[in-house]
């Protein structure tokens, strides 16, 4: 049977495994991509220039060639609509073509979602079970697409009534599943330039602005544990084989918390520094990282290290937030990282709702003692199904109109300045704070500990903005950051196939593998060292 995965901007390690389960159970895998240039709704949007580079067509025109019995969908809030959009023109283009849509948003909102008429199959939580199931039970072409309820998912029955799986528990040996398909890719991507991969699944923690916030309670069946580690066999497996294939530049480990079992970082760094020697960035939390951990990274070749910190105020972040790691704490990890060469890259986010007025303040001062290689700053915007949701409805901030906008997919954007209703001159106040945080970490000591956002209160508000984007980008470039530098190898690599497209020719593969032996079976359960 032939599966084919649509996908917006770059690469998704939900996709990759889910490919990776397809191909093991021998079904024929396609990738139907658009590069959404200057339009990705994550790291850049411009909308005056978008239009010029929209590539939909080029993802219809993948699925018509492709002819694929199943579509398969990993979807954000941000992406919502239009992927509703590809699906319903393929669906009319293909009758007989299978929808699933998984992903953050519908496990979020699942029957609103099942109530559209481009999807057959609601994916809810992690689809690792779900998914083979419903390819399983497509290929047999049972009536209203399934004969059986399905773990983990939702459909229409024959009578149109929603069909309930139940919401099995979260999988806890992720050895027994396949290495990320890289192959998918190729075509596409330049894989080896930043190599996404995860070596966890989980997050310790419920933050009320996160996905997992909700996601970890998904289960009914309450067994076993939410984070999950994979074993270091199985994770050096992949890294060697992806070395074999692959020019590797730059790993990135995706991990919600890389370091949050201290052993097994200690040892799988060891074997990584011996065996793959490529720089690599991960993530981390002030809990969870201390000066062994922190030269332990930095011995095996880590390049920057990225922390959230999103708040300086402790009694708001506990209450309201639930991020429980004092200043005192955070301060510790700041310094142990600093003291063994690590770039830390600090997550702040304004605009959260009910935020005392002085945590800007507290976050300067923060910043200035410990200054990080990079201050990366987040506006708040809603996740439905989030604790952040209830929160903003409850202060008058969302009304329900508002509410049911987001679920829908149809009033939402990452970085959304002002999404909460503030006042202007809060908003004025946020964004010079945003830039002195973006001048900080390439500031001397004794201009960063007394700049404050208030010199920035009689300069015009387009030249605040473009002074703190300035900042951030020439540091970036000039200190060869790996995540500067990869997204304008990106950008450079999908213009020119845009121009190729235009020229009528046809675009190479974008990653050209090196040739490797045949790969050896995965073990089902490898040992950990």
């Amino acid at each position: 049977m032939r599966v084919t995965f649509v996908v917006l901007g770059s690469e998704q390690l939900a996709v990759s495994q889910l490919s990776a389960i397809a191909r093991r159970d021998g079904h024929e895998v396609g990738l139907a991509f658009s590069a959404a240039l200057f339009d990705d709704r994550y790291n850049l949007s411009v909308p005056r220039i978008a239009p010029f580079f929209d590539d939909r067509q080029q993802v219809i025109d993948a699925i018509r060639e492709q002819q694929p019995d199943v579509l398969a969908f990993s979807v954000l809030t941000g992406t919502y609509r239009w992927m509703l959009g590809v699906a319903a023109e393929a669906k009319a283009m293909l009758p007989g073509v299978a929808t699933v849509f998984g992903g953050v948003h519908p496990s979020a909102v699942p029957d609103r979602v099942l109530a559209e008429p481009a999807v057959d199959f609601v994916c809810v939580g992690e689809g690792d079970l779900a998914f083979p199931e419903i390819l399983a039970a497509v290929a047999a072409g049972a009536p209203g697409r399934a004969a059986a309820p399905i773990p983990n998912t939702r459909f229409l029955g024959p009578d149109g009534q929603v069909v309930r799986g139940r919401q099995e528990a979260f999988l806890q040996d992720l050895d027994s599943l396949p290495p990320f398909d890289k192959q998918l890719w190729e075509d596409h991507l330049r894989v080896g330039d930043f190599y996404l991969t995860m070596a966890s699944r989980g997050c310790p923690y419920r933050c009320t602005f996160c996905f997992n916030n909700f996601f970890a309670n998904l289960p009914e069946v309450r067994r076993g544990r939410y984070v999950r580690q994979r074993s270091i066999e199985h994770v050096m497996y992949e890294l060697n084989e992806a070395k074999r294939r692959y020019r590797l530049r730059f790993v990135d480990f995706e991990d919600d918390v890389f370091t949050v079992d201290k052993d097994w970082v200690h040892a799988f760094l060891g074997r990584y520094r011996r065996e793959i020697g490529v720089p690599f960035h991960c993530l981390t939390h002030p809990r969870f990282m201390d000066d062994d951990i922190a030269r332990d990274l930095a011995e095996a070749g880590c390049i920057s290290v990225q922390m959230g910190i999103q708040s300086a105020d402790d009694e708001y972040k506990t209450e309201t937030v639930k991020r429980y790691e004092p200043t005192e704490r955070v301060e510790q990890s700041l310094e142990a990282m600093a003291r063994h060469g690590l770039r830390v890259k600090c997550d702040h986010m304004f605009d959260l709702p009910g935020e005392p007025e002085g945590a800007q303040e507290a976050a300067r001062a923060l910043y200035a003692a410990y200054p990080p290689y990079r201050i990366q700053t987040y506006w708040t915007n809603l996740l439905p199904g989030t604790e952040l949701v209830q929160q903003t409805r409850d202060a008058g901030l969302v009304t329900d109109e508002q509410i049911d906008r987001l679920e829908d997919g149809r009033d939402f954007d990452f970085f959304r300045e002002g999404n909460l209703g503030s006042a202007p001159q809060r908003m004025r106040r946020f964004r010079n704070y945003e830039t002195l945080f973006k001048l900080i970490p390439v500031l001397p000591g004794s201009l960063r500990a007394r700049l404050r956002a208030t010199h920035f209160s009689y300069v015009p508000e387009p030249v605040v903005r473009l002074l703190g984007f300035s900042a951030d980008l020439l540091h970036g470039l000039l200190s060869r950051d790996p995540h500067h530098l990869s997204y304008a190898r990106h950008y450079a690599l999908q213009l020119r196939r845009f121009a190729l497209r235009r020229l009528g020719l046809r675009p190479g593969a974008a990653t050209r593998p090196r040739p490797s032996p045949a790969p050896r079976p995965t073990p089902a359960r490898a040992e950990s060292d």
